[in-house]
Protein backbone atom coordinates (compact mmCIF):
# COMPACT_ATOMS: atom_id res chain seq x y z
CA UNK A 1 0.00 0.00 0.00
CA UNK A 2 1.32 3.36 -0.99
CA UNK A 3 2.62 5.51 2.00
CA UNK A 4 0.08 8.45 2.97
CA UNK A 5 1.26 9.28 6.67
CA UNK A 6 4.39 10.15 8.14
CA UNK A 7 4.70 10.31 11.79
CA UNK A 8 7.98 11.52 13.88
CA UNK A 9 8.64 11.25 17.45
CA UNK A 10 9.93 14.91 18.70
CA UNK A 11 12.88 15.21 20.91
CA UNK A 12 16.05 13.74 19.51
CA UNK A 13 14.48 12.90 16.39
CA UNK A 14 12.89 16.80 15.14
CA UNK A 15 14.07 18.77 18.28
CA UNK A 16 17.40 18.17 20.00
CA UNK A 17 17.87 18.49 23.77
CA UNK A 18 21.52 19.99 24.66
CA UNK A 19 23.27 17.24 25.65
CA UNK A 20 25.85 19.26 26.86
CA UNK A 21 23.79 20.94 29.96
CA UNK A 22 21.70 19.21 32.92
CA UNK A 23 18.49 20.32 31.28
CA UNK A 24 16.25 18.76 34.38
CA UNK A 25 18.23 20.31 36.65
CA UNK A 26 17.88 24.41 35.47
CA UNK A 27 14.55 23.45 35.01
CA UNK A 28 13.84 21.95 38.08
CA UNK A 29 15.16 25.06 40.00
CA UNK A 30 13.71 27.50 38.29
CA UNK A 31 10.08 26.08 39.07
CA UNK A 32 11.60 25.57 42.62
CA UNK A 33 12.38 29.32 42.74
CA UNK A 34 8.60 30.12 41.82
CA UNK A 35 7.37 27.77 44.60
CA UNK A 36 9.73 29.42 46.95
CA UNK A 37 8.52 33.08 46.53
CA UNK A 38 4.83 31.77 46.46
CA UNK A 39 4.48 30.22 49.87
CA UNK A 40 6.38 27.01 49.52
CA UNK A 41 9.11 27.34 51.92
CA UNK A 42 11.80 24.52 51.95
CA UNK A 43 15.39 24.09 51.08
CA UNK A 44 16.04 23.41 47.27
CA UNK A 45 17.54 20.19 48.93
CA UNK A 46 13.97 19.19 50.27
CA UNK A 47 12.47 19.97 47.73
CA UNK A 48 14.38 17.72 45.19
CA UNK A 49 14.53 14.74 47.29
CA UNK A 50 10.49 15.61 47.49
CA UNK A 51 10.41 15.75 43.90
CA UNK A 52 12.37 12.85 42.91
CA UNK A 53 11.06 10.81 45.27
CA UNK A 54 6.99 11.66 44.26
CA UNK A 55 7.86 11.69 40.54
CA UNK A 56 9.72 8.01 41.02
CA UNK A 57 6.51 6.48 42.83
CA UNK A 58 4.51 7.70 39.69
CA UNK A 59 7.07 6.29 37.43
CA UNK A 60 6.70 2.90 39.24
CA UNK A 61 2.81 2.88 39.10
CA UNK A 62 2.38 3.93 35.53
CA UNK A 63 5.11 2.55 33.86
CA UNK A 64 3.07 -1.33 34.09
CA UNK A 65 0.88 0.16 31.87
CA UNK A 66 2.66 2.51 30.18
CA UNK A 67 0.92 5.38 31.46
CA UNK A 68 1.88 8.81 31.31
CA UNK A 69 0.49 11.18 34.21
CA UNK A 70 0.58 14.97 33.36
CA UNK A 71 3.35 16.39 35.27
CA UNK A 72 1.26 18.36 37.33
CA UNK A 73 0.85 15.60 38.97
CA UNK A 74 4.07 15.05 39.89
CA UNK A 75 4.07 18.54 41.31
CA UNK A 76 0.99 18.14 43.30
CA UNK A 77 2.24 14.89 44.76
CA UNK A 78 5.55 16.65 45.50
CA UNK A 79 3.64 19.23 47.63
CA UNK A 80 1.50 16.98 48.83
CA UNK A 81 4.66 15.03 50.88
CA UNK A 82 5.90 18.25 51.87
CA UNK A 83 2.42 19.25 53.55
CA UNK A 84 0.80 21.18 51.34
CA UNK A 85 -2.33 20.75 49.83
CA UNK A 86 -2.64 22.06 45.99
CA UNK A 87 -4.29 20.06 44.14
CA UNK A 88 -3.51 19.38 40.27
CA UNK A 89 -5.11 21.88 38.64
CA UNK A 90 -4.57 24.96 41.40
CA UNK A 91 -2.94 27.84 40.08
CA UNK A 92 -0.09 27.15 42.03
CA UNK A 93 0.91 23.97 40.46
CA UNK A 94 0.17 25.24 36.75
CA UNK A 95 2.08 27.99 37.17
CA UNK A 96 4.81 26.30 38.89
CA UNK A 97 4.70 23.56 36.15
CA UNK A 98 5.02 26.33 33.36
CA UNK A 99 7.98 27.89 34.99
CA UNK A 100 9.67 23.94 34.40
CA UNK A 101 8.64 24.35 30.56
CA UNK A 102 9.96 27.94 30.14
CA UNK A 103 13.05 26.99 31.30
CA UNK A 104 13.43 23.68 29.34
CA UNK A 105 12.44 25.70 26.41
CA UNK A 106 16.09 27.31 26.65
CA UNK A 107 18.03 23.88 26.77
CA UNK A 108 16.77 22.28 23.27
CA UNK A 109 17.23 23.52 19.40
CA UNK A 110 16.06 22.26 16.34
CA UNK A 111 17.83 19.86 13.83
CA UNK A 112 18.78 21.76 10.86
CA UNK A 113 17.09 19.76 8.60
CA UNK A 114 14.38 19.52 10.51
CA UNK A 115 12.20 22.67 8.86
CA UNK A 116 13.26 22.09 4.87
CA UNK A 117 12.22 18.62 5.58
CA UNK A 118 8.88 19.01 6.95
CA UNK A 119 7.87 21.56 4.71
CA UNK A 120 9.08 19.37 1.81
CA UNK A 121 6.49 16.31 2.39
CA UNK A 122 4.03 19.46 3.84
CA UNK A 123 1.25 18.41 1.72
CA UNK A 124 2.67 15.30 0.42
CA UNK A 125 1.87 13.16 2.90
CA UNK A 126 -0.53 14.13 5.97
CA UNK A 127 2.17 14.28 9.01
CA UNK A 128 1.92 14.05 12.60
CA UNK A 129 3.88 13.66 16.15
CA UNK A 130 3.48 11.15 19.18
CA UNK A 131 5.80 12.41 21.64
CA UNK A 132 6.88 10.76 24.88
CA UNK A 133 6.14 14.21 27.20
CA UNK A 134 4.52 14.88 30.78
CA UNK A 135 3.66 18.61 29.74
CA UNK A 136 1.93 18.56 26.03
CA UNK A 137 1.78 22.38 26.62
CA UNK A 138 5.47 22.56 26.60
CA UNK A 139 5.26 21.11 23.29
CA UNK A 140 2.34 23.33 22.17
CA UNK A 141 4.72 26.31 23.04
CA UNK A 142 7.89 24.66 21.60
CA UNK A 143 6.04 23.94 18.13
CA UNK A 144 4.60 27.65 17.91
CA UNK A 145 7.75 28.90 18.94
CA UNK A 146 9.74 27.35 15.71
CA UNK A 147 6.80 28.00 13.66
CA UNK A 148 6.33 24.06 12.57
CA UNK A 149 2.30 23.37 14.66
CA UNK A 150 1.13 24.40 11.32
CA UNK A 151 2.67 21.72 9.51
CA UNK A 152 1.34 18.83 11.51
CA UNK A 153 -2.25 17.20 10.95
CA UNK A 154 -2.04 15.39 14.32
CA UNK A 155 0.20 16.25 18.06
CA UNK A 156 -0.12 13.41 19.97
CA UNK A 157 2.01 14.18 23.52
CA UNK A 158 1.65 11.44 26.25
CA UNK A 159 1.14 13.54 29.09
CA UNK A 160 -2.47 14.40 27.43
CA UNK A 161 -3.66 10.97 26.64
CA UNK A 162 -2.30 9.34 29.70
CA UNK A 163 -0.11 6.51 27.34
CA UNK A 164 3.06 6.71 26.42
CA UNK A 165 5.30 4.78 23.48
CA UNK A 166 5.70 1.76 22.95
CA UNK A 167 2.25 0.69 23.75
CA UNK A 168 0.00 0.49 21.08
CA UNK A 169 -3.16 2.86 22.03
CA UNK A 170 -0.88 6.10 21.36
CA UNK A 171 -0.54 5.10 18.17
CA UNK A 172 -3.22 3.91 16.88
CA UNK A 173 -5.19 6.89 18.83
CA UNK A 174 -2.77 8.94 16.19
CA UNK A 175 -4.26 6.93 13.99
CA UNK A 176 -8.00 7.92 14.41
CA UNK A 177 -7.20 11.43 14.89
CA UNK A 178 -5.91 11.61 11.31
CA UNK A 179 -9.18 9.90 9.96
CA UNK A 180 -8.95 6.23 10.41
CA UNK A 181 -5.83 6.06 7.93
CA UNK A 182 -4.23 2.72 8.24
CA UNK A 183 -1.24 1.77 10.02
CA UNK A 184 0.31 0.15 6.86
CA UNK A 185 -0.07 3.52 5.31
CA UNK A 186 2.08 4.98 7.79
CA UNK A 187 5.39 5.63 8.26
CA UNK A 188 7.28 6.34 12.09
CA UNK A 189 10.13 7.92 12.24
CA UNK A 190 12.60 8.25 15.73
CA UNK A 191 15.66 7.63 17.59
CA UNK A 192 14.56 4.93 20.42
CA UNK A 193 14.54 1.26 18.83
CA UNK A 194 12.26 0.01 21.78
CA UNK A 195 9.78 3.03 22.07
CA UNK A 196 9.51 4.11 18.66
CA UNK A 197 10.52 1.61 16.06
CA UNK A 198 9.99 -1.64 18.06
CA UNK A 199 6.33 0.30 19.31
CA UNK A 200 5.73 1.64 15.86
CA UNK A 201 6.30 -1.90 14.33
CA UNK A 202 4.12 -3.76 16.78
CA UNK A 203 0.95 -1.91 15.27
CA UNK A 204 2.05 -2.38 11.96
CA UNK A 205 3.72 0.80 10.80
CA UNK A 206 6.72 0.89 8.67
CA UNK A 207 9.68 2.32 10.88
CA UNK A 208 12.81 4.32 10.20
CA UNK A 209 15.07 4.67 13.07
CA UNK A 210 16.94 7.70 12.98
CA UNK A 211 20.70 6.84 14.68
CA UNK A 212 21.54 9.56 17.02
CA UNK A 213 23.66 7.25 19.19
CA UNK A 214 25.72 3.95 18.75
CA UNK A 215 23.78 1.35 19.87
CA UNK A 216 25.04 -1.99 20.69
CA UNK A 217 22.17 -4.21 19.30
CA UNK A 218 22.46 -7.45 17.00
CA UNK A 219 19.80 -6.33 15.31
CA UNK A 220 17.61 -2.99 14.72
CA UNK A 221 13.81 -3.83 13.94
CA UNK A 222 13.64 -0.82 11.70
CA UNK A 223 12.78 -1.18 8.11
CA UNK A 224 15.33 1.42 7.02
CA UNK A 225 18.17 3.01 9.38
CA UNK A 226 19.15 6.95 8.50
CA UNK A 227 22.09 8.90 10.22
CA UNK A 228 19.87 12.53 9.11
CA UNK A 229 17.04 13.85 8.88
CA UNK A 230 18.25 15.00 5.14
CA UNK A 231 17.93 11.22 4.12
CA UNK A 232 14.52 10.54 4.71
CA UNK A 233 12.68 11.66 1.81
CA UNK A 234 15.33 9.02 -0.12
CA UNK A 235 13.70 6.23 2.69
CA UNK A 236 10.32 7.36 1.52
CA UNK A 237 10.94 7.02 -2.08
CA UNK A 238 11.71 3.45 -1.15
CA UNK A 239 9.32 2.80 0.34
CA UNK A 240 6.50 4.06 -2.34
CA UNK A 241 9.29 2.22 -5.23
CA UNK A 242 8.20 -1.17 -2.53
CA UNK A 243 4.51 -0.16 -2.78
CA UNK A 244 4.22 -0.57 -6.64
CA UNK A 245 5.68 -3.46 -7.30
CA UNK A 246 3.44 -5.21 -5.27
Amino acid sequence: MPIKVVLFDLFDTLIIIRKNSKSYSPSLMRMYKYLNGNGINVSFGTFQKAYVKSRDELFAKADANLEEPHFNVRVSETLKSLGYNHEVSSPIVTSATAEFCEEFLTQVFLDRNTKKLLKTLHGKYKLGIISNFALPECVDKLLKTYDLNQLFDAIVVSGAVNKRKPCPEIFEHTLKTLGGTAASETVFVGDTLDSDIEGAKAVGMKAVYLQRRIEKVEQVPADLTIKSLSELPRALRHFQKSAELN
